[in-house]
C-alpha cells in the first residue's frame, strides 16, 4: 500500500495457503513505518480474538504487537489476571515504549529550524526587556538629576 517512497503496510489475517498479496480474511490495521515515530493503528479486540483462536503472527507483526502491548495483554489474559490489572500493565507498557520511541526520534531540519526560531525569538525578547529596563533606569536617573538641580537652586 502507500505510494513511491511512502510505504504503508496493511496488517491482515490470511490463510497460510493463500498467496502473499492474495485474498485475506480480515484487515486488522495499518503500519506507517516512515513517520517519526512510526505509527501503528490496530483493531485491538480483533487482534486479540485472532490470537486467541490460534493465528500465528509473522516476525514483523509480532514485534508490532509486542510494542503495542497486545502480546502482554494476551499473556496476562491466559494467566487469568484481573481486567484492571491487565489494562494497567498494558498502559505502563505503552508509555514505556512511547518514551523510548520519543527518545530515539530523529531531529529533522524543520524541527531544527523551529528550535532556532524559538531561541532567536526568546533572545530578541530578552534583549528588548533589557533595553526597556535600561531606558527606565536612565529616565529615573534623569528625573533624579533634575530634582537635585531644583533643590540646589
Amino acid at each position: 500500500m502507500g505510494r513511491k517512497k511512502l510505504p504503508v503496510w496493511a496488517v491482515v489475517v490470511a490463510d497460510v495457503r493463500s498467496p502473499r498479496d492474495g485474498r485475506y480474511i480480515e484487515d486488522l490495521g495499518r503500519y506507517y513505518p516512515l513517520e517519526e515515530p512510526a505509527r501503528v493503528e490496530l483493531k485491538d479486540e480483533r487482534v486479540l480474538y485472532w490470537l486467541n483462536v490460534g493465528a500465528q503472527p509473522t516476525a514483523t507483526v509480532r514485534s508490532l504487537l509486542s510494542k503495542e502491548g497486545l502480546l502482554l495483554n494476551l499473556h496476562l489474559q491466559r494467566k487469568r489476571k484481573a481486567e484492571e490489572e491487565i489494562s494497567k500493565a498494558v498502559k505502563e507498557h505503552r508509555e514505556h515504549h512511547a518514551a523510548k520511541a520519543a527518545a530515539n526520534t530523529k531531529v529533522t531540519s524543520a524541527d531544527r529550524r523551529k528550535l532556532a526560531m524559538k531561541a532567536e525569538t526568546e533572545a530578541a525578547e530578552k534583549r528588548e526587556a533589557e533595553a526597556a529596563k535600561r531606558r527606565q533606569k536612565a529616565l529615573a536617573e534623569k528625573k533624579e538629576a533634575a530634582a537635585s538641580a531644583k533643590n540646589e537652586v
